[in-house]
């Protein structure tokens, strides 16, 4: 069986660990039944050792309850950049090894449930544990918002970004966040609404700032090249610039030249929302992706 996946960006500011967007980069994971266990990856990611402590492997190897198989990854989502890479790939693999709650398993494997919810349903999604279990649901996306994503060279391990946040925030920091968000999801829903201050937040973004010190002034960058809104893409230390499809290659171009300037090595790349999610039995997209 084979299963697709999209890319996501969490948080998209003022979200933490609650909002995210499925983003129109992909991994698909190939299962079918073998004498024994073999993994091959192509594209993003396929550094990493092909046997059985290889996630597609561990996912496939606990849904399935043995290892008589053969799984092909490819991908085109960077890893270790804050586009969900990890929670893609479980739920593709998951579901590719018949799984019947893919949301489940790549939630379990991720740690909390937002990436993983973009991953299977698609488009604007917003995702929370109730009594241990992850529960999402879609959200209005205006269908003529287009994305530009920083991508560094550099990665930023989830467990680093994680550390660097305090145990405790005060009252006033919620209730700012809860207030962008409330801007965020109207904006999101219809781009005219959507404003630089929606994307604000006092939880994450500063607090992550000295693990990549030229961010802020590169989403300050892409705001004054046209951006919509700004922010980090998840944990980073990707960046998310939103904007209207009609000015997605211009700012593309522009964070091009913001990455340049900075002295930052990286790419920027012009992304749809996916609208899809989880896939099964999809015609191959392979690993070639040109994004401009």
């Amino acid at each position: 069986m084979r299963a697709r996946a999209p890319a996501s960006s969490a948080n998209l500011g003022p979200g933490f660990d609650t909002l995210a967007v499925a983003l129109s980069l992909y991994v698909e994971v190939d299962i079918v039944p073998a004498e024994r266990l073999t993994v091959r990856a192509e594209g993003e990611g396929c550094d990493y050792p092909a046997d059985a402590s290889h996630m597609a492997a561990r996912v496939a190897v606990e849904v399935a309850g043995h290892d008589r198989m053969a799984i092909t990854v490819r991908s085109t989502i960077p890893v270790g950049r804050g586009l969900g890479s990890s929670a893609a790939l479980a739920a593709a693999a998951a579901a590719a090894a018949g799984a019947a709650d893919p949301l489940a398993v790549a939630t379990a494997i991720d740690g909390h449930p937002d990436n993983a919810a973009a991953s299977v349903l698609g488009g604007l999604v917003s995702a929370t544990t109730v009594d241990g279990t992850a529960v999402a649901q879609r959200l209005p996306l205006d269908p003529g918002l287009a994305f530009v994503v920083l991508v560094p060279q550099r990665t930023l391990p989830t467990e680093e970004a994680r550390a660097a946040l305090p145990a405790s925030v005060p009252h006033a920091d919620a209730a700012f966040n809860l207030g962008r968000l409330g801007l965020l999801i109207a904006g999101l829903a219809d781009r005219r609404l959507l404003v630089r201050a929606s994307t604000e937040d006092r939880l994450h973004q500063a607090q992550r700032a000295p693990l990549f010190p030229e961010a802020p002034a590169l989403l300050a960058g892409l705001v004054d090249a046209g951006a919509l809104a700004s922010c980090w893409s998840g944990a980073g230390p990707s960046l998310l610039a939103l904007c209207g499809a009609d000015a997605g290659p211009g700012l593309r171009a522009a964070g091009e030249d913001l990455l340049a300037a900075a002295g930052v090595a990286g790419r920027a790349i012009l992304l749809a929302p996916d609208l899809d999610g989880l896939v099964l039995n999809a015609p191959s997209t392979g690993t070639q992706s040109d994004l401009g």
